[in-house]
Formats: C-alpha cells, sequence, structure tokens
C-alpha cells in the first residue's frame, strides 16, 4: 500500500493558466492514472473519479467543511475566523440550513417565476436591435446577481456593486493561491456592508429575506432558543448573495458558448422549449460552474490502494467526476437529450447548493427568452475570455453578433 500513485509527472495546479483556460485532459489523466493524487506544492489530495465524488459529498463526516472549503483556508492549516454555514458540519450545519431553506422551498421558488422573468426579459429588451453584444458582460453577469439582491433586501443601487465585488475577491493570478490586497478589501467591504445592511434591517424590517432572518430564532448547541446575530446574519448574505450572483452568470454564459459550439443541440432547443431543463442539467454536467468542493480528511482512508492520510486538505473534483466514462457513456459529448442522472453540478449531499432550484428556474427561463429572442448568433470565439477564478470557472467575455436578417 502506498501512499503516492505512479505517473508522477501529472499535475493538477488550480492556480495555473492550463486549470484556468482547460483542465479536461489533466482530469482524464488523473481519473486514469492518479485517482488520489497528492500536490506537493500546495499540500492538498484530490479525488476525480465520479464514485468517489458521490461517496465523499455524502460522508461528512469523513471529508469536514468546518475547516474550510477553499484552498487558501485549507493549505494555511488556520481554522476559518468567523462562522459560514458552508464552513460547518452537523449538527449546527443542520440548524441553521433548516432554518434558510423555509425561503427556498419549491412553492416560495415557484412564486417568483413572473418577477425572474420581468428580470432577465428587462436585460434582453436593453440590448434591443443591436447585433453585437457581450452575452456575459450585458446579460448573465447582471441579471443573476439582481434577483437574489432583491431577495435579500438590498437596494436596488446596491445590487449590481455585489456582483463587482466578487468580482475581485475570487480573481487569482497565476501562481496566487491566497487572497490578494484589493480581494481581501472588497472581501472586508462585501461583509461590512451586509453587516449593516442586517442591522438596518432589524431596526426597519421589510418584506425580504434578512429582515426576516433578523426575526426568527433557532436553536443553540444547548437547546435554547436564541436569535441569529448580526455577524451570523451577514454571513447568510454574504454567502447567499455570492452563490446566487455567481453560479447562474457563469452557467447561461457556458450554455451561449456551448450552443454555438453544437448547434444540432441549440436547433432541438428551438423546435422543443420543453428541452430546456434536460439542457441545463447537461450544461452543469459538461461543465459545471464549480469545478471543486474544498474539504479536510479527519480519518485516513483507503482508496484504490493509496491511503489518503487523515488532517489534510481535499478537493473533489466535479468538473472532473462529471467527465468520468466510468459513469456516462461517451462523456465528452454534449447531448442534451441524455438520459437522467444524478447531478452534482450544483453540488451534492449536506451541502448541496441551497438555492439550486432557484438556480435552475433562473436558467431555463434564460434560455428560454435568449432563444425567443435571438434563434440565430453565433459567438465572436476570438473574443472569448475566461475567468481565473478560485473554484469557479466560465467565461468572462462572450462576444455575441447576430447575422443580418436573423429572425
Amino acid at each position: 500500500m502506498t501512499t503516492q500513485p505512479a505517473h508522477e509527472d501529472i499535475e493538477l495546479d488550480p492556480f495555473s493558466d492550463v486549470y484556468f483556460n482547460d483542465p479536461l485532459e489533466v482530469y482524464r489523466q488523473l481519473r486514469d492514472h492518479r485517482p488520489v493524487y497528492f500536490n506537493e506544492k500546495y499540500g492538498f489530495y484530490a479525488l476525480s473519479r465520479w464514485d468517489d465524488m458521490v461517496e465523499a459529498s455524502r460522508d461528512w463526516q469523513t471529508y469536514s467543511s468546518e475547516h474550510g472549503i477553499d484552498l487558501a483556508t485549507l493549505c494555511s492549516g488556520k481554522r476559518p475566523e468567523f462562522d459560514s454555514l458552508i464552513m460547518m458540519d452537523p449538527p449546527k450545519h443542520d440548524r441553521l440550513r433548516a432554518l434558510v431553506s423555509r425561503v427556498f422551498t419549491p412553492r416560495a421558488i415557484a412564486s417568483l417565476e413572473p418577477m425572474i422573468r420581468d428580470v432577465i426579459g428587462g436585460y434582453l429588451d436593453d440590448l434591443g436591435d443591436r447585433t453585437e453584444f457581450d452575452l456575459v458582460q450585458e446579460f448573465s453577469g447582471p441579471f443573476p446577481v439582481e434577483i437574489i439582491s432583491r431577495m435579500l433586501g438590498v437596494p436596488a443601487e446596491d445590487r449590481q456593486q455585489i456582483r463587482h465585488w466578487l468580482d475581485i475577491i475570487l480573481t487569482r493570478e497565476e501562481g496566487q493561491i491566497d487572497y490578494g490586497p484589493e480581494s481581501m478589501e472588497k472581501s472586508v467591504l462585501m461583509g461590512t456592508y451586509f453587516y449593516e445592511l442586517a442591522v438596518e434591517k432589524r431596526k426597519h424590517p421589510t418584506d425580504d429575506m434578512i429582515s426576516r432572518l433578523t426575526q426568527v430564532k433557532v436553536e443553540d448547541d444547548h437547546g435554547n432558543l436564541t436569535r441569529l446575530d448580526d455577524v451570523e446574519i451577514a454571513g447568510f448574505g454574504t454567502l447567499i448573495g455570492g452563490a446566487g450572483a455567481e453560479t447562474v452568470t457563469k452557467l447561461v454564459g457556458n450554455a451561449g458558448v456551448l450552443f454555438d459550439r453544437h448547434p444540432d443541440q441549440w436547433q432541438l432547443v428551438l423546435d422543443d422549449r420543453t428541452r430546456i431543463p434536460a439542457a441545463v442539467e447537461e450544461i452543469l454536467r459538461y461543465h459545471p460552474p464549480s469545478q471543486y468542493q474544498g474539504r479536510y480528511s479527519t480519518r485516513d482512508v483507503e482508496l484504490h490502494g493509496t491511503v489518503l492520510p487523515a488532517g489534510w486538505p481535499v478537493i473533489l473534483l466535479t468538473g472532473a467526476a462529471t467527465r468520468d466514462e466510468r459513469a456516462f457513456e461517451d462523456p465528452d459529448r454534449f447531448d442534451i437529450t441524455r438520459p437522467p442522472a444524478l447531478s452534482i453540478g450544483l453540488g451534492y449531499g449536506i451541502h448541496s447548493c441551497l438555492g439550486a432550484a432557484l438556480a435552475r428556474m433562473e436558467s431555463r427561463i434564460a434560455i428560454e427568452e435568449f432563444a425567443d429572442r435571438y434563434p440565430r448568433y453565433e459567438v465572436d470565439v476570438d473574443g472569448l475570455r475566461r475567468v481565473h477564478m478560485s473554484n469557479v470557472a466560465g467565461y468572462s467575455h462572450v462576444p455575441v453578433r447576430v447575422p443580418q436578417g436573423a429572425p
């Protein structure tokens, strides 16, 4: 039994241009030759096969979130300085998640469809009759943060600022694992903003998520009912606002590129809008916005003849697992008619995305509305730009041209 498999030349560097631009070949090599991979440079393990990813996502006792979920925090060896739902294990995680989940019930999400369609349609209306625009900068970037910020209770004039802060917080230069000075500055600004908003909503509640969080009571570790404090509410706002802004932005941007590259699949959507929910799932499988989830090993685990030891950062490679030929037939084929399967593109296990139903609805409506207005479009491939972000994959720029005379 070993702790380091063969094929030492394979390198997974989540802060390299190779990773930012296209890690699929690295993923394939990991799945085939080093399914339990150790990165000596940063000091983390990685799991890349579907079955291992799914099992680890279920097993929170072994793969803990309490040490952080990003590599900067995990590899520092320091515990996070503040509590956040995404960095908790049960039982505290379960109590707080149950509280926030009330906002994301199927009935609650369904009731939001008119508002969501109005916001999405409004951004497309703003494009008017233009034949050239940027799909991300002018559409998939601004509308998701507008929607989630409305739900949280962020004033209209501040909503897009959340997105601009997030872009800076998440961006990494090649070789940069830690937050840079500007990232730290914007992170403090965003946390402070949501703290001050929580203070204001406690004094003057309105009909929004943050106001409701100031009023509810939760059970603490000793079984006593207590209110969330403003720091905890600020953590919720930052987490939900960030996830709600980034995931759909990248998903819809990825959709625009994928359908341009696979016009036969776009034609299926144009011919039958009921295929769009399945198309969203295939986009999540083929190019998930979140490429990995960070965890921390609490005990030794033997996998594939290798020991993954206790006490180490572990990343669960969603982007590799969803291309695993052991789980999917012809996984590198983009096929919106693919039979339904377990979806992990929005997380899985206790930390599956709270707003998964909301993200799916937003993405479905965005594709529907875009197809109605732009059944024929072309992506300027030379103008494509990918984000260089910590654990977020997709495009910052997707320039689109609508052919003259297109219906």
